[in-house]
């Protein structure tokens, strides 16, 4: 193949002297060649046979093997990217763009195509006796057309790699395996930017599962924090009333039941509706009650038609302990509670007052129960669902839960 390959590039350029002697002969100048048009032919064969061994080498170095694809001056190689048009279009152009003395980058989004030319630096070229050579007419450039075909929602890229010279020159000056070099080059760019992107993508899927299943852990744990001391304080209650009022007794052991039954955390990670979070908080009233006497009282103002509305659990059940411990019972006389609840736009309002201590009161609000909830609504809304907590008029604290109604979170 080396030998047909040189001997292709010497019976180009004896038939190019056979030509032009015919037309030095037609155009009526019987005599030879002259001396000068002699010596260049021979200058021009010498380069190109030198040029030849150099593409042969180049090539055997690039490809491993030597044949009429590889020895070709000009190269085409199609990669198939799994991606819509114009996310293959940006990977094709951030390709092109990156390649070593790329210069006129042309880049055309509405016609999926990307131009460019490749162009040895002045600096770069060879020396000879400390001085570097100027470019001859047989240093060529390389020519660089991309182009990306959609099919079926992926997409089908199309490399060109050429001299920017006719075709006709090909058999006169290889081009030293440049355009193999950068189509070899641009394959490989390709592929290793889609393996990063894919492994990208891997990465993120593997990120996303992960703090989903943390965010499921983390939900869990904080839906399944009771209050030991509220359950050591109503059992000793109980046991005491045992003795001296056993029907009262009775009655707290049947709200401690009910309470947690109600609190028994979800397996399953769906949110609880309102009416089931009104109904767990009303039989821990109904405990604190008993315990209290006429000192607590308790207002609810929830409609019926939002009780069936998503929350999630325990959350009212926070605010309402945070207003019975830290609010009213430390306060002489007690006080009362209020639960209210109304749909503002898109969103659910959900409103916890007191009438106690307020923020006078040491550690008011800002125990552990109300780090959980915050946590447990950035966990399951984002940005959609938000708390605020304040001063009640005239005395005690008000907080409210605002959460979205529909469509603002898709459970996991």
């Amino acid at each position: 193949m080396s030998i047909r390959f040189l001997g292709r590039i010497v019976m180009a350029w004896i038939a190019a002297l056979c030509v032009l002697e015919v037309v030095w002969s037609n155009v009526g100048w019987h005599d030879d060649l002259p001396l000068l048009f002699s010596l260049a032919w021979f200058v021009g064969l010498l380069i190109a046979l030198g040029r030849g061994v150099t593409h042969l080498y180049r090539v055997r170095t690039i490809a491993g093997r030597l044949d009429t694809e590889t020895l070709s001056n000009r190269q085409r190689r199609r990669v198939e990217v799994p991606y819509a048009a114009d996310e293959a279009y940006e990977i094709v152009e951030s390709v092109v763009r990156d390649l070593l003395h790329v210069h006129d980058v042309s880049a055309t989004r509405a016609g999926l195509r990307v131009r460019a030319i490749i162009r040895e630096p002045d600096h770069e070229r060879p020396r000879f006796r400390g001085r570097r050579l100027p470019r001859l007419p047989f240093d060529l450039n390389t020519r660089i057309t991309a182009t990306v075909t959609p099919v079926d929602g992926s997409c089908s890229v199309m490399f060109v790699c050429e001299p920017d010279a006719g075709a006709w020159t090909d058999w006169f000056n290889p081009d030293g395996g440049a355009s193999l070099e950068y189509a070899e080059t641009l394959v490989r760019s390709t592929t290793q930017r889609l393996a990063e992107r894919r492994n990208r993508e891997r990465a993120d899927v593997r990120q996303t599962t992960m703090e989903k299943e943390l965010t499921a852990a983390q939900l869990g744990l904080l839906q399944a924090q009771v209050e030991p001391h509220f359950l050591y304080n109503t059992l000793a209650s109980a046991q005491e009333l045992v003795r001296t009022d056993p029907a009262r007794a009775d009655r707290m052991l049947g709200h401690l039941i009910d309470y947690l039954r109600r609190s028994l955390p979800r397996t399953d990670g769906s949110l609880s509706t309102v009416g089931q979070e009104l109904e767990r908080s009303t039989a821990w009233l109904e405990i604190m009650k008993l315990r209290m006497g006429e000192r607590l009282l308790v207002h609810v103002d929830v409609p019926d038609d939002l009780r069936d509305t998503p929350m999630p659990s325990m959350m009212l059940q926070t605010l309402v302990e945070n207003a019975i411990k830290h609010g009213l019972e430390p306060k002489p006389g007690g006080g009362g509670v209020w639960i209210r609840a109304g749909i503002d736009g898109a969103s659910l309002a959900l409103t916890v007052a007191d009438d106690g201590l307020g923020f006078r009161s040491e550690g008011a609000g800002t125990g552990i129960g109300l780090r959980n909830l915050r946590e447990r609504l950035r966990l399951t809304y984002g940005a959609a669902a938000s708390f605020a907590i304040g001063n009640n008029f005239p005395n005690g604290v008000a907080a409210t839960l605002t959460l979205p109604v529909k469509g603002a979170f898709d459970h996991a």
